[in-house]
This record gives C-alpha cells, sequence and structure tokens, in this order.
C-alpha cells in the first residue's frame, strides 16, 4: 500500500499541473481556464476509459455482440452549431461500420429535449441495463445546455437499449442543483457501488459533489432506490473545478465497483491534478475512505495481471518541465502509471513511458503518450491489455499525425519487454495517411464487436481538420491486426461535416 503525504504548503505526489494538446474539441472554449504556470484546454467531457475488473462492452440491441457508442458533440444540428449529435455502431461477425447504426440528436422522436446552439449533446455517455431488460441502456450529456434561466445548467437523458438497439426513445435526469449553472452530466459513470446488482449512474458537474443515482433508473427517470452525494476531494469552486473524469471500476475485489475521481486542488495559487479513488460500500461510494492516486486526467480500471483485482491505469501526457514549472513524476512526451489493486485498494505503482523495455517510439516532447487509454482481453488469456493513445506523435516530418500503441498483460503484469504493437495511419493495411493534426488517438476502446470473445480495437482522430473519425483495427485472435481495417467517417454516418463536429471524440464507457 502506497500512501501520499503532503508536506506543508505543498502539493502532495498525486498533485501535477496538465495541458492537454490544443485541439479544437467541442466544449475546448467552455472549459479552458487561465492557470498559473501551465493552461488548460480540455474539454469537460473527455473521455475516461472505464473498464471494470472483469470488463464487459456495452449491449445495446441484445443479439451478444458488443456495441459501442460516441460522441460527435460539435455536430450541427438542424443548422445549430454545437447542438451535438451520439452515433452508435453494432457490433456484427465482420466487427462495425456506418452500415449498421443509430445516430440520435435531441431532435429525435423519444429524445426529450430539443436540439439547440451550444448543447453539446453526447458530450459524455456511460452505459449499463438501468431499467434491467436485459439491454444496455445509454446516459447521455449535454452539459453546456440552457435549462430555462440556468445558463449552462446542463442536461442528462438515458436512452433506452431494445432489440432494435438505441432508437433515441429516453428519459430525461433532473438536475441536483437546478439553477447553480453547474453542467450537470459534465462527467458520468454507471456501475454497481453498493453491491447489490443493480447498475447505480453517477454524475458530476462543476462543483466537487458527485451525485450518485442508486438502484436503477424508472421509466419517469427517478432513481429506482433514491439518490445520494458525495463529496470528492478535488477542487469545489472557481476555474478548473470539480471533477474532470470519473472512472469506475472494483479495485479491491469486493464485488463492489469503485470511482476514480480525476480533479484538480489549488495549491499556492496555481490548479494542481489530483486524483482520489473513493471506495465502494454496502451504502455506496464513501469519501471518508478516499485514497490519494498518481496525477493524470484520463484512468482506466481493469485486471491486467489476473489476481482478481481492477488495476488502475492513468495517462500523465504532459512534459517534464512546461513554462518554467518542473513537474517531478512526470516525463517528457508523457507516462502511463499503473497502480495494481489488491485488497487494500491500492497496491504497487510503476511507470511507462515510450522509452521503457520495448514499447514502440521514444519519448519526446508533446507526443502525448497517455493522452488516452482503455483496457480490453485481446488475445482471450484473461489478461487485461492496454492500448494507449500518443495523440501528438511527429511521424517522420508529419507533425501531430498520433498514433495508438497496444501492450499486453500477463501474470506480472504489463509487458513492456515482448509483443508491444503500434499502429498508425501509415502502418501497412491501415486505411488513409498520416497527415499533419490528425492526433490519431484522441481517444481509444477495447471492446469485442465481432463476438468472438476478443476484444477489437477503435481509435478516434481529429482527421480533416476537426470533423473526426474511428479506426476499426480487429483482433485476430492473438493480437491487433490491420488486417480487415476500416474508418468510419463522420458523413457516411449522417454527421454534418460543417464547423467541427468532433466525430469520435468520445467513447462511452
Amino acid at each position: 500500500m502506497h500512501q501520499h503525504e503532503r508536506p506543508p504548503g505543498r502539493p502532495h505526489a498525486s498533485a501535477r499541473p496538465f495541458r492537454r494538446p490544443r485541439l479544437r474539441l467541442a466544449l475546448a472554449t467552455a472549459a479552458a481556464a487561465a492557470l498559473t504556470g501551465t493552461l488548460l484546454t480540455a474539454t469537460a467531457g473527455t473521455a475516461t476509459a472505464a473498464d471494470s475488473t472483469h470488463a464487459a462492452q456495452a449491449d445495446f440491441n441484445g443479439d451478444g455482440i458488443g456495441d459501442v457508442a460516441f460522441s460527435s458533440s460539435g455536430a450541427y444540428v438542424s443548422g445549430k452549431k454545437d447542438a451535438g449529435q451520439l452515433v452508435v455502431l453494432y457490433g456484427t461477425k465482420t466487427g462495425v461500420s456506418s452500415a449498421k447504426r443509430s445516430t440520435i440528436s435531441q431532435n429525435t422522436a423519444g429524445n426529450p429535449g430539443t436540439a439547440e446552439a451550444g448543447d453539446v449533446f453526447g458530450a459524455d455517455s456511460a452505459y449499463a441495463d438501468f431499467n434491467g431488460d436485459g439491454y444496455d441502456d445509454l446516459a447521455v450529456s449535454s452539459p453546456m445546455e440552457d435549462v430555462g434561466s440556468d445558463k449552462d445548467g446542463g442536461g442528462v437523458a438515458v436512452l433506452w437499449g431494445s432489440a432494435q438497439g438505441i432508437t433515441g426513445k429516453g428519459v430525461s435526469i433532473a438536475d441536483a442543483a437546478p439553477t447553480k449553472h453547474d453542467r450537470w452530466g459534465r462527467n458520468l459513470a454507471a456501475g454497481d457501488f453498493d453491491g447489490d446488482g443493480r447498475a447505480d449512474l453517477a454524475v458530476g458537474n462543476t462543483s466537487n459533489v458527485v451525485h450518485v443515482l442508486k438502484g436503477g433508473i424508472s421509466a419517469s427517470g427517478t432513481a429506482v432506490k433514491g439518490r445520494y452525494s458525495v463529496k470528492a476531494p478535488v477542487q469545489a469552486s472557481g476555474d478548473g473545478s470539480g471533477p474532470l473524469n470519473l472512472t469506475a471500476g472494483d479495485v479491491n475485489g469486493d464485488r463492489r465497483t469503485d470511482l476514480v475521481v480525476d480533479g484538480f486542488e489549488t495549491a499556492t495559487g496555481q490548479y494542481w491534478n489530483t486524483n482520489y479513488l473513493l471506495p465502494g460500500t454496502s451504502s455506496g461510494l464513501s469519501a471518508a475512505g478516499a485514497r490519494p492516486l498518481k496525477a493524470g486526467v484520463i484512468t482506466g480500471i481493469g485486471d491486467i495481471n489476473g489476481d482478481g483485482y481492477g488495476d488502475i491505469v492513468t495517462g500523465m501526457h504532459w512534459n517534464k518541465a512546461d513554462d518554467g514549472v518542473a513537474f517531478p513524476e512526470a516525463s517528457d512526451g508523457g507516462k502511463v502509471w499503473i497502480t495494481y489493486g489488491d485488497a487494500d485498494g491500492i497496491g504497487s505503482t510503476t511507470g511507462i513511458t515510450q522509452n521503457t523495455g520495448n514499447v514502440p517510439g521514444s519519448s519526446e516532447k508533446n507526443d502525448f503518450f497517455g493522452y488516452e487509454l482503455d483496457l480490453g482481453d485481446v488475445n482471450g488469456d484473461g489478461y487485461q491489455d492496454l492500448v494507449v493513445g500518443v495523440a501528438g506523435e511527429n511521424l517522420g516530418s508529419v507533425a501531430d499525425a498520433g498514433q495508438v500503441v497496444v501492450l499486453y498483460g500477463s501474470a506480472s503484469g504489463i509487458n513492456t519487454s515482448t509483443g508491444a504493437q503500434s499502429f498508425a495511419q501509415s502502418t501497412p493495411g491501415v486505411p488513409g495517411a498520416d497527415e499533419k493534426g490528425d492526433f490519431l488517438g484522441t481517444d481509444v476502446k477495447l471492446d469485442d464487436v465481432t463476438g468472438d470473445g476478443r476484444a477489437d480495437l477503435l481509435a478516434g482522430s481529429f482527421e480533416n481538420d476537426g470533423n473526426g473519425a474511428v479506426l476499426y483495427l480487429p483482433s485476430s485472435g492473438t493480437k491487433i491486426t490491420a488486417t480487415g481495417s476500416r474508418t468510419v467517417s463522420p458523413s457516411a454516418s449522417g454527421v454534418s461535416t460543417t464547423g467541427y463536429p468532433n466525430f469520435g471524440a468520445n467513447f462511452a464507457d
């Protein structure tokens, strides 16, 4: 067990500032905050990779094959800028494509609300079977939505799964703190935090209070077993307040879902990244047992070494120094921290960079190794494997082309000696080409979308100056392969390429 002490007047070891690539994401303007020593340009709803110890992908149509959902939150809808859309790709024996999909906006019949400029519908989403009918449902946020006089009050809807998948039919989830302009639904996570066998929904906003709807969601949009709230030990007010991301998974093996909260704290007039593990208990999430973690703003949870405990993987993508400020635990080009779970919740911790072992590439400033990540079992050996987005990677003379790196789990943890893979659009067999500013690895997802019991890889990019695209790379059964790969584009998926739709910027977890 590793505890981090905070010396008087200084941030504790898990607190460091961060900088995200300057992508024109839909929420960048809304989320940007001037910081002393650094500048926050992340979106409020950046994806979190959130697999449980026994990772389960979504199945919205009940056909036994995994499906994926992702945002296009900057999309124009009926001429409304940044109204936002959500896209669901349904798994088939040949993987995912735009041929079998749902594209949902707030103007879709049955979806509560109306598409309006700046709502950014789909900014964050989380799946679970909230009504117990055997189909996974999808909680979706529109955090910049104006609700009456409550500017940027935010909205959350649960869209019901069915034999037809996600059709747009759903119910609105009332804001727990209306009129606070708090961007209700800024981040979402689903899990079973009290271990009663029913899905709970955690909802974040711009305060440090996380609201939990217990026991599923009723047809009227209320929590079946009521609501409660828990205060996370992150910045409570001002710029950068509230969780940056919420990630759910069982870390200590007690079959109750725990929650990682990535956020900020204030130290010496600066905002410093600080992350905590909130354990699940028989009565739900507990702030009393909050444990500090390594820094980073993207987190995944999965059992990498097969010991029955979820391991916490966090991307610290910034450089070891920026604007004259040193970040001792960081690495130029980015670093991924793995904190192995145990019965107490937190075990040993190790860091991985592109200079570690035979990890593809080399650590260079602004590579953004760890910009995104996810976990899934690619080869069916029972160990969760790790995909890392390296969104700022320069390839040859092409700046910020981006790539993804796949590292495989084993009984001793992530294997950095053998078997590692990397993919870019210049990789033989991968569609497209490396282009400046593609930022491949803007988001990543490992899910079985062919029904063969092996996780396949999907990766979002900033393709075509903000249009975005999703790259599908299947599992061969033993590893990720370019054979059978394809690109899913916004125009083929019913999403307008006017403006910056940011198609594929944020996968549902």
